[in-house]
C-alpha cells in the first residue's frame, strides 16, 4: 500500500504525462492537417500537367486594332505550319490542295513578301475561303484558287490557275489592289511579279481597304463577319506561337 506522499507524487507525474501527451497529439493533428492540405494542393496543381486531350481551342477575341494588309508577316512559314498542323480538333474532310500545307505556307510568305503584303494573314484568308483546304464543288482544289477569286454571289466564274504558286500570287496581287493606292495597274511596275490576277482591274478605287478589319461588307466578300473570321484565326495562330 502506497504512502500518501508517494501517491501524490505518482498523481502529479501522471498529470504531467497526460499534459505532455495532449500537446504531442495536438501537434501531430496540426501537422497531419497541414499534410492533407499540402497533398490536396499538389494534386490540384498537377492535375492539368498530364497528357492533354484533344479539344476545340477556345476562340480568342480577335484584335480590334487595325491590322494592315500591306506590311511584313509576323508569323513565318514554320510557325504557320505548326499552328495549322497542331490545332485540335482537326477539321473534317480531306485536305485537297495540290501541294502539301508546308509548301503552301511558304508560298504565302514568299509571295506576300514580294508584293509587300502580310502573307501570314493572307494564309488565314485562304483557310476561311477554302474551308481548311477542303474546298467545295464550286471551287475544287484542282483550281489552285485559294481565295474564291471569281466565285461571286451572282454568276460565279471561279478562276483557275496552273499551279499553287500562281494561285497564291493572284490572291496576293488582288489584296494589294485593295490595300495599295499606288498599285494603279496590274503590271510590272508597280507589281513585283507579272500580273496573274484576272480581277485586279475590277477593284476600284485602288487602296479602298487598307486593313483586314475593312474586309467584308462588299470588300472582297459580302459577309459582315468576313474580317472577324480571318482575324480570329490570325489571333489564334499568334497566341499558339506566343506572339499575341
Amino acid at each position: 500500500m502506497m504512502a500518501g506522499s508517494d501517491f501524490r507524487k505518482d498523481g502529479l507525474a501522471l498529470r504531467r504525462w497526460l499534459t505532455t501527451m495532449r500537446v504531442l497529439i495536438t501537434r501531430i493533428d496540426r501537422r497531419w492537417a497541414a499534410l492533407v492540405v499540402l497533398t490536396a494542393a499538389v494534386v490540384s496543381t498537377t492535375a492539368g500537367c498530364g497528357s492533354k486531350t484533344s479539344s476545340s481551342p477556345t476562340a480568342p477575341t480577335p484584335t480590334t486594332s487595325p491590322v494592315p494588309i500591306m506590311g511584313a508577316a509576323r508569323l513565318n512559314a514554320v510557325q504557320l505550319f505548326a499552328w495549322f498542323n497542331g490545332r485540335q480538333p482537326r477539321p473534317s474532310g480531306v485536305y485537297a490542295a495540290t501541294v502539301p500545307v508546308e509548301t503552301l505556307v511558304q508560298l504565302f510568305i514568299d509571295e506576300g513578301a514580294a508584293e509587300g503584303v502580310a502573307g501570314d494573314v493572307a494564309f488565314m484568308q485562304s483557310v476561311v475561303e477554302t474551308g481548311w483546304f477542303r474546298f467545295s464543288a464550286t471551287v475544287p482544289g484542282s483550281t489552285n484558287n485559294f481565295a474564291g477569286i471569281g466565285a461571286t454571289d451572282t454568276n460565279p466564274t471561279p478562276a483557275t490557275f496552273p499551279d499553287a504558286r500562281t494561285g497564291v500570287r493572284a490572291q496576293i496581287q488582288h489584296l494589294r489592289a485593295y490595300a495599295d493606292p499606288g498599285a494603279t495597274s496590274c503590271s510590272v511596275p508597280p507589281l513585283h511579279n507579272a500580273c496573274v490576277d484576272p480581277r485586279f482591274d475590277l477593284v476600284t478605287p485602288k487602296g479602298k481597304a487598307t486593313t483586314w478589319n475593312q474586309m467584308g461588307n462588299g470588300n472582297w466578300a459580302s459577309a459582315s463577319t468576313y474580317a472577324t473570321s480571318i482575324l480570329t484565326l490570325y489571333t489564334e495562330a499568334l497566341t499558339f506561337n506566343g506572339l499575341r
